[in-house]
């Protein structure tokens, strides 16, 4: 496979991904995160990383858009829920694991 066609690839997937994620509105951030070691910001830090290596100019805020689909805050007025004590702790004690996955914390 040529280095064009694997990047179309990979676009074409990282697109799948974040259109899941949209319509996944039940699926909140600390689930994610717990399952995965990331979430849906860290796509958006990932997102800004990107263009900010390409040399293109993008807020932190517009990389969230790019991710949520909306302004972050508008996300989460709209489907953000109050994380359980039990997402809490499971966070908790995976944060060492998240921090070097994700770049949390």
């Amino acid at each position: 496979m040529n280095e064009m066609d694997r990047i179309k690839l990979e676009a074409a997937a990282f697109r799948g991904l974040v259109g899941h994620l949209r319509e996944r509105t039940d699926v909140q951030n600390i689930d994610i995160m717990n399952l995965a070691g990331f979430c849906r910001n860290c796509l958006s830090k990932w997102y800004k990383a990107a263009a900010d290596a390409q040399g293109i100019s993008i807020t932190k805020d517009e990389a969230l858009e790019a991710i949520y689909c909306m302004p972050y805050d508008a996300w989460k007025a709209k489907y953000q829920q109050e994380a359980t004590q039990e997402q809490k702790d499971r966070f908790n004690q995976t944060k060492p694991l998240h921090a070097k996955i994700s770049g949390h914390v």
